[in-house]
């Protein structure tokens, strides 16, 4: 179960996060993806200790509810953890309207006509790295390096349900309104979180997902 060399440092750093979690350090986002898989892979087989949460970040994984933390601390960083697979089941299809109001923008920093920014983002498939910011808003990863955009220099005070954004690495949807410094391309009539739903969230870690252009 080890396939690491005694002396070799191991990719994940475990740390206590009280009584009953731990916060597992990995190099970034893919490693999270690939660990929390892991994590999954091995409840649904009945090999992990029980854990109530298993929640992935941009570089941790938090599990929590367990009876002894320390005994997975010194378990984990011994795992041969295999590189993420291809998400399976159906995608999550979201329409959009590629209006946003940084879409000219988004636009000049791919050295691309307007129009084109719908056609490559759409292109594209993504996958739910992980959930924070606001209930329901998913960080999305599946942008290649050189789509990468930068973070707005002043953010948005208000920024409507349903927005479209790129920040960085990532792709995302603004699932309520509320402040906001991701660029806009576009805007979406999807739910992205109603607490009367199983699961509330329409985006969760490992989900895949496409964005389509409305008509």
């Amino acid at each position: 179960m080890t396939g690491h060399r005694a002396d070799a440092p191991s990719p994940r750093r475990p740390l206590r996060f009280g009584p009953h979690a731990l916060l597992v350090e990995v190099a970034g986002t893919e490693e999270a993806q690939a660990l929390h898989a892991e994590l999954l892979r091995r409840r649904a087989g009945g090999t992990l200790p029980p854990v109530t949460e298993i929640v992935p970040a941009a570089r941790t994984v938090l599990l929590d509810g367990l009876a002894d933390p320390q005994a997975l601390a010194a378990d984990i960083v011994h795992w041969d953890v295999p590189p993420l697979a291809a998400a399976g089941g159906e995608p999550v299809v979201l329409p959009v309207r590629y209006d946003g109001a940084d879409l000219a923008e988004v636009a000049a920093l791919w050295g691309v006509a307007e129009d084109e920014v719908a056609r490559l983002h759409s292109g594209l498939e993504f996958r739910v790295a992980f959930c924070g910011f606001a209930p329901g808003f998913g960080y999305l990863t599946g942008l290649p390096e050189h789509l990468h955009v930068p973070r707005r220099a002043t953010p948005r005070t208000s920024v409507p349900a349903g927005a479209v954004g790129l920040a960085g690495p990532y792709t995302g949807v603004y699932p309520r309104s509320s402040p906001g410094g991701w660029q806009l391309i576009g805007r979406t009539d999807a739910v992205l979180w109603d607490a009367a739903r199983e699961p509330a969230a329409l985006l969760t870690p490992g989900t895949r997902v496409r964005f389509e252009v409305a008509i």
